[in-house]
């Protein structure tokens, strides 16, 4: 006999949901993308991958992503929204697999663009559907708990890097393969405490929804959080092995930054309540800019895993604090919310790594690229203070 979504609601506790979603980042993000961040400079090196092409298939994926943000702004339905949740876990695997599969870059390019879509049902879906349920449960509506499988994402790629290249010695292909058998792991609580089908938005819901103009002004400043967030997503590692006496160091700087933004969700949500949450980002904001500048002003080991130290403890603060914000300012559909600001996140990630290639590839050097990403994201430190002049 089958149940109810509402009785399948009834039996879950908090613990198993967010644990559940937890699983579910891991998958359509710490597999699905951000497996390829360790991953790229072994793919340049034994499968003929350019810098440049490296960077189109980074866009490529956000393209994907910014296709699946779009789709859940659109969508208005509960169940649908739910579904295609769903959906996207375990075609997670499938696509993570598929990488490992052929060394044609179309191949590539459409293992990378689904990947993204996955990664939209697990940041945007996911994460409103697990805050429609704290609401509902009377709990406090808080993401920093939900966005530890970011953190926990990337530790898991890069160790899961680092034990089959040294450990099993194993080749790019076989290493893809590896990840989507370890995602096994993950899929079955993601699976059994998905968040349930959520009710149909109240007009009382509806009808607080902010302005637009603090919509437009939070839209902007999170185009600049995708800039930041992207250049480091992506080349973090590939920083690290450009320099010299640093090659083979690489996965250990991806790895800090996983082991830094998993305890750091905690600590954003203590900072957001005692300055609120635009006075948090604004924090967030400057400490990842010295992060971004750190591997320019100051070469060598240090400074590169001191400045991935740094993204790791910013990144998922920001993201935490503005999806949590946003779905907070949006009751009665915080998932269509989230989505709407997140188009400009996903813009910034399909821009930002293709330019960035290019600029690597001309110049043979990253700092001209990290510059400008310290200049993006201290304009989103001038468009939250106007956000803030907004609320007030």
């Amino acid at each position: 006999m089958s149940t109810t979504p509402r009785a399948h609601e009834s039996r879950l506790q908090a613990w198993q949901v967010l644990l559940g979603g937890i699983c579910g980042l891991v998958l359509t993000i710490g597999l699905a993308r951000f497996a390829y961040t360790p991953m790229l400079p072994q793919m340049q090196a034994q499968a003929g991958l350019g810098v440049a092409d490296g960077g189109l298939l980074a866009a490529i994926n956000y393209a994907g992503y910014m296709s699946g943000a779009l789709l859940a702004a659109w969508i208005e339905s509960p169940a649908w929204r739910q579904r295609l949740y769903v959906w996207g876990l375990p075609l997670a695997l499938g696509i993570t697999a598929l990488m490992g599969w052929s060394t044609s870059f179309g191949v590539w390019a459409l293992s990378r663009y689904v990947g993204g879509l996955c990664g939209a049902c697990g940041m945007l879906l996911g994460s409103g559907l697990v805050q429609g349920w704290l609401i509902r449960a009377g709990r406090r509506p808080e993401l920093g708990l939900y966005f530890i499988g970011l953190g926990l994402g990337i530790v898991v790629s890069a160790l899961g890097a680092m034990g089959m290249t040294r450990g099993l010695g194993l080749g790019w292909a076989a290493q893809w393969e590896g990840f989507a058998l370890l995602g096994l792991v993950f899929l079955v609580p993601a699976w059994l405490w998905r968040p349930p089908v959520p009710p149909p938005a109240t007009k009382a819901a509806a009808a607080g929804a902010p302005s637009r103009r603090w919509m437009a002004l939070m839209v902007a400043a999170y185009f600049c959080a995708g800039w930041g967030f992207v250049i480091n997503a992506t080349f973090t590692v590939a920083i690290v092995e450009k320099q010299p006496l640093l090659a083979g160091q690489g996965p250990w700087a991806w790895l800090l930054v996983g082991l830094a933004a998993t305890p750091a969700v905690f600590v954003w949500d203590r900072i957001a309540r005692r300055t609120g949450d635009v006075g948090a980002l604004l924090i967030a904001f400057g400490v990842q800019i010295v992060g971004v500048l750190l591997p320019v002003l100051a070469g060598g080991l240090v400074a590169a895993l001191a400045g991935a130290l740094l993204y790791g403890a910013t990144f998922i603060g920001i993201v935490s604090l503005t999806l949590a914000l946003v779905g907070r300012r949006s009751p009665g559909n915080p998932g269509k919310a989230m989505a709407r600001l997140t188009l400009s996140y996903g813009v910034a990630q399909v821009s930002a790594p293709a330019l960035t290639g290019h600029m690597v590839q001309a110049s043979g050097s990253f700092d001209a690229a990290l510059w400008l990403t310290a200049g993006v994201l201290a304009t989103g430190m001038a468009l939250l203070v106007a956000v803030q002049r907004e609320s007030r």
